[in-house]
């Protein structure tokens, strides 16, 4: 099943990539780039470019900084996750504070939600 993007967003998300947060960096080149099962970063879904997404689990990961926390971001980031859940896709959100203090824990999440999914 193919996902639905904006054409114009494939540009966008070139540059995202590499203009790409410490954050997004130190978990690519650090776990996912080698993890088992194929990543993509900085994949137009929609309207929408996702920080991380793995096709065969459809789980997207998406790293919130601080401005995610904040009335409007959170209010936009319900309506994306929403979107994307009607794509039959899962959301993972990871907090940059846990990749910067926990990364091996924020990994053990991330291969242990991808087995639930793989699972299911």
């Amino acid at each position: 099943m193919s996902l639905p993007y904006e054409h114009p967003l494939i540009d966008r998300a070139k540059c995202l990539r590499k203009e790409a947060t410490r954050q997004e960096n130190h978990l690519w080149y650090d776990y996912l780039k080698y993890y088992p099962l194929r990543f993509q970063r900085q994949k137009a879904i929609g309207n929408y470019i996702v920080d991380f997404y793995c096709h065969r689990a459809r789980l997207v990961i998406e790293l919130d900084g601080s401005q995610h926390y904040e009335d409007d971001a959170s209010l936009y980031d319900a309506k994306r996750t929403a979107f994307l859940n009607a794509q039959g896709l899962t959301v993972l959100r990871i907090a940059n504070i846990d990749i910067d203090r926990n990364f091996d824990g924020a990994c053990m999440e991330i291969d242990k939600v991808v087995h639930e999914l793989l699972k299911a």
